[in-house]
């Protein structure tokens, strides 16, 4: 198999903007930024009685923080990154980074729920730009060879969200007060953004070379943006009642099912570095055996049945591979999106919490009629699905070429001529596609 790592020539023109020093204390600052994100996004979860309670509302108007936020990422991130993709990244990264601050701080103080509902759809909207930006913004100050491990360093701090920061906004909400943990993100987010101001270059958009991709392809990343939402919806159809599942099918006590969370969440830091590292020798492969992962896992939970320790094994495995799967959709969209990497990079975004929003909802009608091991068949579906179209990229890519090649006049397909009418053989760009 060829690999994708692109000419070295492009990422030197970064090297020279920035020295290597302040480019990693630059990414330190985004990774934090990423952990902050990812952790007030799932506070509402493990928090949920807590701010019910405190401000007086249902259950459910706190469930709508979750979900709504989810529905501002999916409606705004192409529009919003459209809007400001001539912004200079650091300009665009402080301005984000001081709105989630004010805004999360404003969770934390927030009178009545109307406010918090504010506060978060202010943050549902920085998000979606910000991770839309973040990848090229960081990938751009290295070598191309290196900026699949440089994504991964930068996700590692959503993935760390997971096992640290939610669970440990959770614990330290539940001792004191749920507005604290909003408070101590405010904070983080604070000190990101200094780092961000501090470290980042402030050079044109223009002038990113992650800004553009080496392997520009659109029928192979339409086909990635369709897997995406295919594969997330099949693992948030079983994952979003992974509780029911575990506690119900599995057999596992109800008091044990944070630690087995946890263990999935050491797994999905395993599988951000290991991503890191393969994607920088193919990001095609690396989609590919994440995706392939995914779907494994979900059918061994089918089959376990109630062993303990099958399921913990597939739930760890199931993370471990979501994991790799975001750092090889980011890396892969930095080699091949079409146009405005940042651009696409949004469409990634929205096409991953469509698959959310899909998967939570079909999961949850199955969950109704056929119990939590019908919700794993139909996560299992999905994912093998999504493989399917993977292992069928080049089939259908040759495919999509005939169907839109021009023709002549007599029906027959076209070629491009060179000088004194000699047929040439049509080239695609620069380095692997692969």
């Amino acid at each position: 198999m060829t690999t994708d790592r692109g000419s070295p020539q492009t990422g030197a023109e970064a090297v020279g903007q920035v020295s290597r020093g302040r480019a990693l204390v630059a990414v330190a600052g985004l990774s934090l930024a990423l952990f902050a994100f990812a952790t007030v996004e799932a506070l509402p979860v493990g928090l949920l009685p807590q701010i019910a309670h405190g401000l007086k509302v249902s259950l459910q108007s706190v469930g709508f923080l979750v979900t709504g936020y989810g529905l501002v990422v999916m409606a705004t991130a192409v529009p919003l990154t459209a809007v400001t993709r001539r912004i200079p990244r650091r300009r665009l990264l402080a301005v984000l980074l001081a709105l989630f601050t004010g805004a999360t701080l404003l969770c934390g103080t927030a009178p009545g729920y109307g406010v918090l509902l504010g506060a978060r759809v202010l943050i549902a909207l920085t998000h979606a730009v910000m991770w839309s930006v973040v990848a090229s913004a960081a990938a751009g100050m290295f070598p191309v060879r290196v900026r699949a491990k440089v994504v991964a360093t930068l996700f590692g701090g959503s993935a760390l969200a997971q096992v640290l920061g939610a669970p440990a906004g959770t614990w330290l909400g539940q001792q004191t007060d749920w507005r604290v943990p909003f408070v101590v993100m405010s904070g983080l987010g604070l000190v990101a953004g200094i780092a961000v101001v501090g470290m980042l270059p402030s050079t044109p958009v223009e002038e990113n070379p992650a800004a553009t991709a080496p392997a520009p392809d659109r029928f192979r990343f339409l086909l990635l943006v369709v897997v995406t939402a295919v594969v997330i919806g099949g693992f948030f159809a079983f994952y979003t009642y992974v509780t029911v599942f575990l506690t119900d099918v599995a057999g596992i006590s109800s008091h044990s099912v944070g630690a087995v969370l946890a263990v999935g969440g050491v797994g999905g830091l395993i599988g951000t570095g290991l991503s890191g590292t393969t994607a920088a020798r193919s990001t095609r492969a690396t989609m590919t055996g994440s995706v392939a992962v995914v779907t494994a896992a979900l059918a061994l939970l089918v089959v376990a049945g109630n062993r303990p320790a099958a399921s913990v094994t597939a739930v760890t495995l199931l993370l471990l591979a979501l994991s790799g799967m975001v750092t090889a959709l980011t890396s892969r969209i930095l080699h091949i999106a079409p146009g405005n990497v940042d651009v696409a990079s949004a469409s990634g975004s929205a096409a991953f919490q469509a698959g959310i929003a899909a998967g939570s909802f079909l999961g949850g009608n199955v969950l109704d009629a056929h119990g939590p091991h019908g919700a794993a068949v139909l996560g299992l579906c999905l994912a093998a699905a999504g493989l399917v179209l993977l292992l069928a990229e080049d089939r259908l890519s040759r495919l999509a070429g005939a169907v839109t090649r021009p023709r002549d006049p007599a029906g027959g397909v076209t070629r491009p001529r060179g000088p004194a009418g000699k047929v040439t053989r049509p080239r695609g760009p620069a380095g692997p596609c692969n």
